[in-house]
């Protein structure tokens, strides 16, 4: 492999890697998250200051919270992230999954392999049998990849989430441990 001074992220290939989120991630986070608020406004608010950024770290530090960098295995810079949180033990065993992308990567298929990744995770290690993620219906990125990836849409929930000011309605896209398509070939 190429170093990585030598490699432009532009450069066709490469796949995604996922890596759990940590101190290391800070500054490249934060700048991702500062040139991509195109991508995000008004969907998600990310951390874009060191304080946010530690913030979340302190987060996910918890038991029921998890977040994951994903990045190009040939450049190495962050193609997005994604979290699994408020996971939900005993007879539940389902988590929230929450994800962005970062400008630089995006209709690249990387996300879509990232987000794959993060779910495997969540299936095999931990143990989950039901992963959700809330979108707002206006989202149409982000709704095409949870059906690239074969969520099913569970419903509505109107002012579920504030974001942005404001109490944003969301569609309801599950995955379970017996209708992901890629592990039931």
């Amino acid at each position: 492999m190429r170093g990585r001074e030598e490699v432009t992220c532009s450069d066709a290939g490469g796949t995604a890697v996922v890596a759990p989120i940590g101190p290391a991630d800070a500054d490249e986070f934060v700048a991702a998250v500062r040139t991509s608020r195109v991508l995000h406004h008004p969907w998600v608010d990310l951390a874009d200051t060191p304080q946010r950024f530690a913030a979340l770290l302190l987060r996910f530090a918890a038991a029921d919270q998890h977040g994951y960098v994903v990045r190009h295995d040939i450049c190495g810079s962050l193609v997005g992230y994604v979290s699994v949180g408020n996971v939900v033990r005993g007879g539940f065993q389902s988590a929230t999954l929450g994800y962005a992308a970062f400008c630089g990567h995006e209709r690249r298929g990387l996300m879509t392999e990232g987000l794959r990744s993060v779910v495997d995770l969540a299936f095999d290690v931990l143990e989950l049998h039901r992963v959700e993620a809330n979108i707002q219906p206006k989202n149409a990125r982000s709704l095409a990849l949870v059906r690239r990836l074969g969520f099913e849409r569970e419903g509505y929930s109107p002012r579920l989430l504030f974001i942005d000011g404001d109490w944003r309605d969301h569609e309801r896209w599950a995955l379970r441990t017996d209708n992901c398509p890629w592990r039931h070939r």
